[in-house]
């Protein structure tokens, strides 16, 4: 007796895997500007988006402390391929920073090291203290961060008495702004700032401290932007769960923003269609007019985007990271 299948009822082994594929998730493609909450890791935050859209492929652009809130945004489908451009842009932070108290942490959630009256301190003195961490400058990463050491993350050696040593990284402030001061006993200072990645806000707040022989601690940290995206485009999982509550899986991917987007900063070619095939077959191929050097973005004179390419030394571009194409 021949053997029958169905969806429901699978019997052939080829049959279970596309079964347990369709199972996963949906194949939704795209970049979520989320606004963190506070309290919740990144993982937290980008498994709870996962699961609202039943999303079959996500990833984060870079962790965000449990203590911060704002632009987290996350990837799913095809544009996690392209998570990288967003995990090496610049970000954006509004920050408050205590000056009085020092912690090992070098946040409010950390044992406190040390206490002084900074009652003494006036703005003249602190816009002083400001100014050597604008531009170019050497930071030391604090042993409560996610950087790994022989595989294991400095926060998890710390929290078990171990400090190792660390190197100072080259990052980049590109500007900070005081916009307020509330002298006292435990001075505050509210803080924006628009650095280079791997910039650690608490390291600021620990350095600015330790300049005025005070000690200091972030109190509160808000990400304003990461790269291109602002608060502006964001929601929140409170928004999300509205929606997924009534099945507005529509209006939920209409939240999605195009992957390209992470690419903006990069020259954009567009293809005729022939082109494009043949790039899509891994093909380097001739376009007129486009740059001498470096990465570009790629898409059919249509619009659709195709990915990323790189220009060659005899003009060509070749395919660097292509999105599947739309079937």
């Amino acid at each position: 007796m021949p053997v029958t299948t169905s969806l429901t009822n699978p019997t052939h082994p080829t049959e279970k895997l596309d079964v347990a594929r369709r199972r996963r998730g949906r194949p939704v493609s795209g970049i979520l500007l989320l606004d963190k909450p506070l309290g919740l890791s990144s993982n937290h935050a980008l498994q709870r988006a996962k699961r609202l859209y039943n999303a079959a492929k996500a990833g984060h652009t870079g962790s965000l402390d449990p203590l911060a809130t704002g632009v987290l945004p996350l990837c799913f489908g095809e544009a996690t391929k392209f998570s990288q451009y967003l995990l090496d842009a610049s970000k954006a932070y509004d920050t408050t920073v205590c000056l009085g108290m020092a912690t090992d942490t070098g946040d409010a959630e950390g044992e406190v090291l040390q206490e002084s009256d900074a009652s003494a301190l006036d703005e003249a003195t602190l816009h002083q203290a400001l100014e050597p961490f604008r531009g170019d400058i050497a930071q030391l990463p604090p042993m409560y961060s996610a950087l790994k050491r022989d595989g294991q993350p400095l926060y998890k050696l710390a929290r078990q008495g171990v400090e190792v040593e660390r190197q100072p990284r080259d990052v980049t402030i590109y500007s900070l702004e005081c916009l307020a001061f509330r002298p006292g006993v435990r001075a505050e200072v509210d803080l924006r700032i628009h650095c280079s990645k791997g910039t650690y806000i608490r390291s600021i707040a620990m350095d600015l401290g330790e300049a005025l022989g005070l000690g200091g601690h972030v109190t509160a940290l808000r990400r304003t932007a990461v790269g291109p995206f602002t608060l502006d485009g964001c929601v929140s999982l409170d928004s999300l769960q509205g929606l997924r509550d009534n099945d507005e899986f529509a209006a939920m991917d209409a939240l999605l923003r195009p992957a390209d987007e992470a690419l903006a900063h990069l020259p954009l070619l567009q293809l005729p269609q022939s082109s494009g095939f043949y790039l899509r077959q891994g093909q380097p191929v001739l376009v007129p007019n486009a740059p001498c050097d470096g990465m570009v973005r790629v898409a059919l004179e249509t619009g659709e985007f195709l990915g990323l390419g790189e220009i060659l030394d005899d003009g060509r571009v070749a395919p660097r990271r292509l999105v599947a194409e739309n079937r």
